[in-house]
């Protein structure tokens, strides 16, 4: 058996016994043995805050108007493309009439036959009226019969009959005539208001046919310079929204300008899509620029509080919880101390230490929270967040300014 010179053996028994001890003791300054937590805070500050309710929407303009036909045809002509300027009136598109023209020549026949049978029941009637009258006269004196006389009575109101029927069949005959003419007008598609056409849905040549709705032709928006928001807002926040309301949204078209607003209607209706209810907002928006264009999404913030002069803290502050909560809350005389019904809690820094204290919030947004009340105080300084343990590094695990290795 090999047995190690004792000198030898002692100088490797002492180095693992060093070994040891730097290893436990490397362990404890990890632990926080060689430095202090520290804590990244704020002041309480007074100025201007503001909440908010974000949304998103579209664009469009305040009346759009579709411009469709009832009668169905070839297009043959153009007369306006996209963008272009048109008047109330002004001829945009024409149907080929052909078919429509003939129709109108064939119902203006039927109504020029009817009037002249019409006419030709009343020279009837005139004749058997005349002959009824020569009749009566003569029956008084005996010189014809009586049953000669019926005989032509019948005769005459068969001829007022035959006039009646007339006048009907003239009635029948107008009417066609004037449903043809008016076919025939809607073969020409005209402008029914001022404004600019921002879609067009037909091509020269193209069949329209109408039957149980008239086919859109073209898309026209009144007046450009006049746009609104339809904004879809969340139910939980739908209450804090009302008509007259300050709006600003940015569109991807100008990620750089913020654009305003004002909430000119808030819709009852709600539309719920997998079981979330949301709510449409309308918001008047001025494009006196034509800058804005239809279509455009918007992401839309709505102003629903604003205070000029308010103490706030940031919000991130309400969210900060020191691990070591309940040793931390008894700090600096605060032993046993609740927060008040309706209250919030923060920390402040007290003798390097967070303390808790009980605040009263007002208007809040994601960045800042006003203080309406509560224990803090304008020289507090508010705990955001632990920045972790600051460790001394001149210090070794055994206190030496150097680290100790096993002999050799």
């Amino acid at each position: 058996m090999f047995t190690l010179p004792s000198g030898k053996r002692a100088r490797i028994l002492l180095g693992a016994a060093l070994a040891g001890v730097l290893t436990i003791g490397a362990a404890l300054y990890a632990r926080g043995g060689g430095g202090s937590e520290t804590y990244r805070t704020t002041k309480p500050e007074r100025g201007e805050i503001m909440s908010s309710v974000t949304s998103s929407g579209t664009i469009n303009p305040v009346v759009t108007v579709t411009v469709g036909t009832p009668v169905s045809g070839i297009i043959k002509e153009l007369y306006a493309d996209y963008n272009s300027q048109v008047k109330k009136g002004q001829v945009i598109a024409q149907i080929d009439p052909a078919t429509y023209r003939a129709q109108v020549e064939q119902s203006q026949g039927n109504y020029l036959a009817a009037r002249a049978n019409l006419e030709k029941a009343k020279v009837a009637l005139i004749d058997a009226s005349r002959t009824q009258s020569r009749y009566k006269s003569l029956v008084k004196d005996g010189s014809v019969s009586v049953s000669d006389y019926d005989t032509y009575a019948t005769a005459a109101a068969s001829a007022q009959a035959a006039v009646t029927a007339a006048q009907g069949s003239v009635s029948q005959a107008k009417g066609a005539y004037d449903q043809a003419r008016t076919n025939l007008d809607y073969t020409t598609i005209t402008s029914p208001v001022d404004g600019v056409i921002i879609s067009r849905s037909v091509e020269v040549g193209q069949t329209v046919a109408a039957s149980l709705q008239a086919p859109t032709l073209f898309t026209i928006a009144q007046d450009l310079t006049k746009m609104q928001i339809y904004a879809t807002v969340d139910e939980s926040d739908i209450g804090k929204i009302h008509e007259g309301g300050n709006a600003s949204f940015s569109v991807d078209a100008y990620p750089e300008t913020r654009f305003s607003g004002v909430v000119t209607q808030v819709r009852n209706a709600a539309t719920t899509v997998s079981n979330v209810v949301t709510y449409t907002v309308l918001v008047g928006v001025d494009n006196a620029g034509l800058l804005l264009k239809p279509g455009m999404t918007a992401s839309v913030t709505f102003e629903t509080a604003r205070k000029a002069d308010a103490l706030k803290i940031p919000t991130a502050a309400l969210r900060y919880k020191p691990k070591t909560e309940g040793a931390a809350a008894t700090q600096a005389g605060q032993a046993g101390q609740k927060a008040k019904s309706g209250a919030k809690r923060v920390y402040v820094l007290r003798e390097g230490k967070p303390v808790q204290v009980s605040v009263t919030v007002g208007i809040a947004n994601d960045k800042e929270t006003e203080i309406t009340g509560g224990d803090l105080k304008p020289e507090d300084s508010v705990v955001l967040e632990s920045l972790g343990v600051q460790k001394t590094a001149s210090a070794s695990p055994l206190g030496m300014s150097g680290g100790m290795g096993p002999p050799r």
